[in-house]
C-alpha cells in the first residue's frame, strides 16, 4: 500500500487548493463556499523520489449536529485513521478559531505525527503577529504556506516525507500497463450511485444521503475484487443544464463528466421506481459519443412489485430509451442488499475487453469480400459503390477504415450492415464501433 498523507481542517482553510498544488490536478473543487469537499479525494503526488497519496477530506466540524457536516466529519476520521501523517491546515487571515483547537487535540489524540500548515500566507517573507498564535496549537513549529501561489509548500513536502514510514510499508505504485480497470458510476442525482460504491467496498467510501447532490467530486475508490483490481469513480449526480443553479454545481457535473473521459467502462445508473428518462439517455449518449464501453445498472430492483414478465418489459423500455447504444448490456441490481454486483462486475469487465478488442487486416478482409458478396453494395444512377479495403485503425472503441471508390454512395444504411457483420463474425455485441469511411488516394 501506498503511504498516505491526509490534509484536515476546518472547512474553507484552503486545503482542496493545497491538494491540488501538490497533486498538479485541478481534481478537488475549489470554491469560497464552505463544505465544498465533502467526501474523501485521493490523489498521486511525489515529492523527492518519494510517492505518496494525498487524501483531501470535507471541512472538519468537531461538533456540528448539521446531517452532512457530521457525515463530514466521519469521513474526516476514517481518513485520520488511515493516514500514515496528517496536515492539519490553519488560515492566517481568520485567525486562531476555538474549532482549529478542538481539531489540533484531535489529532494529538490520534497518535499520528501532525504538521502544522499556516495557509493563506501570501506575502513573500512577511509573517505577522497573528502567525504565532498557531504555536499555542502545541503541535510544534507551524509552517507559513500560500496554497495559492505555492510559497512555502516545498519546505511543508520536506517535512512530510521526512515523517513518513521507510522500509517495506511503503511500496511503488504500480504500472500504467497493469492498471486496474477503472468504472465510472454516473447517473441523475440520487439513483443510488454513492450507495453502490460503499456496498462494493465495504464500507462507508462516499457520504451516502437521501438529499440529491450530495456527492460533488468524482471520488476513486480503488477495490480487488475475486483476485482483480478496480477503481471505481462515484460521480455527481448530472442534472439538466436549466437546473444548475450554481457555480459547484457546475464544476461536479464537468467533473462527472471528466470521469467518463479517464474511465474504461461507465456504469449508467438507473432508478428502477422511475423508469429510464430523458435525462438518463443524455448522460448515456455522454458515454456513447466517447466511445466507452457502457453497462446500464437499473438500480433498487428490490423495491418493485414483480411479477415474471417485469424484467422484460422493463428491457423493453430500455431498447427504446437508448436504441442509439443498443450494444449496452443491462443489469438489474440493488445497491442496498447487493443483488446482481457480481453480474455488473462481470458484464464490465466483458465490455471492456469487447472495447479494446484488435482485428488481423487479413481476417477483416476476408469478412469485406464475404459481407460485399452476400449484400451488394448500394448503387445510384448506375454508378456501384465499391469496396476495397478494410483495417483497424484504433480500440477503445474498435475503430476501422473503410476505404471505397465515392464516399456519398457509401450510405449510413449499408455502413451499419457492415458494422453488424463485423459484430457477428469477432463477437462485438457489447462494445460501440466506429466506422470511418474514406475514398481511395485519401
Amino acid at each position: 500500500m501506498n503511504n498516505i498523507v491526509a490534509i484536515v481542517g476546518r472547512p474553507n482553510v484552503g486545503k482542496s487548493t493545497l491538494f491540488n498544488k501538490i497533486t498538479g490536478t485541478r481534481s478537488a473543487i475549489t470554491d469560497d463556499t464552505p463544505g465544498v469537499t465533502r467526501d474523501r479525494l485521493y490523489g498521486k503526488a511525489d515529492w523527492n523520489g518519494r510517492e505518496f497519496t494525498l487524501v483531501d477530506t470535507g471541512g472538519f466540524e468537531p461538533h456540528s449536529k448539521d446531517l452532512i457536516l457530521s457525515k463530514m466529519r466521519e469521513q474526516a476520521n476514517v481518513a485520520i485513521e488511515s493516514a500514515d501523517v496528517i496536515v492539519l491546515v490553519t488560515d492566517l487571515r481568520s485567525g486562531l478559531t476555538a474549532n482549529d483547537k478542538d481539531v489540533a487535540d484531535l489529532l494529538l489524540k490520534s497518535g499520528k505525527p501532525v504538521i502544522l500548515c499556516v495557509n493563506k500566507c501570501d506575502s513573500v517573507g512577511a509573517i505577522t503577529p497573528d502567525f504565532y498564535e498557531f504555536y499555542n496549537l502545541g503541535l510544534g513549529e507551524p509552517f507559513p504556506v500560500s496554497s495559492l501561489h505555492g510559497h512555502g509548500t516545498g519546505d511543508l513536502l520536506d517535512e512530510v516525507v521526512n515523517l513518513l514510514p521507510t522500509g517495506e510499508h511503503c511500496s511503488p505504485l504500480h504500472d500504467d500497463e497493469n492498471a486496474p480497470i477503472r468504472i465510472a458510476i454516473i447517473g441523475k442525482p440520487n439513483s443510488g450511485k454513492s450507495s453502490l460504491v460503499n456496498k462494493i467496498a465495504g464500507f462507508e467510501r462516499t457520504i451516502v444521503s437521501d438529499m440529491a447532490g450530495t456527492t460533488r467530486d468524482a471520488i476513486d475508490t480503488p477495490i480487488i475484487r475475486n483476485g482483480e483490481e478496480f477503481v471505481l469513480i462515484d460521480t455527481a449526480g448530472l442534472r439538466r443544464k436549466s437546473k444548475i443553479s450554481d457555480n459547484i454545481e457546475r464544476y461536479s457535473v464537468m467533473r462527472a463528466l471528466g470521469a467518463v473521459d479517464r474511465a474504461d467502462v461507465s456504469v449508467i445508473m438507473i432508478d428502477a421506481q422511475e423508469g429510464a428518462t430523458e435525462q438518463d439517455s443524455k448522460i448515456a449518449g455522454y458515454a456513447h459519443e466517447q466511445g466507452k464501453a457502457s453497462v446500464i445498472a437499473v438500480n433498487k430492483w428490490d423495491l418493485i412489485e414483480k411479477d415474471d414478465k417485469s424484467m422484460s418489459k422493463f428491457r423493453n423500455q430500455l431498447m427504446t430509451e437508448f436504441s442509439f447504444m443498443s450494444y449496452a448490456p443491462s443489469v438489474f441490481i440493488s445497491a442496498l442488499t447487493g443483488q446482481r454486483i457480481d453480474k455488473l462486475f462481470e458484464l464490465a469487465k466483458q465490455t471492456r475487453e469487447q472495447n479494446l478488442t484488435r482485428i488481423g487486416t487479413g481476417k477483416l478482409n476476408d469478412l469485406l469480400a464475404y459481407a460485399t458478396a452476400r449484400v451488394q453494395p448500394p448503387s445510384d444512377r448506375g454508378k456501384r459503390c465499391k469496396l476495397y479495403y478494410i483495417t483497424q485503425a484504433s480500440v477503445g472503441p474498435p475503430t476501422f477504415v473503410v476505404f471505397c471508390n465515392k464516399l456519398d454512395l457509401f450510405h449510413f444504411s449499408y455502413q451499419r450492415y457492415i458494422e453488424n457483420q463485423i459484430r457477428e463474425a469477432f463477437g462485438l455485441d457489447m462494445t460501440p464501433i466506429r466506422i470511418v469511411p474514406r475514398e481511395r488516394g485519401e
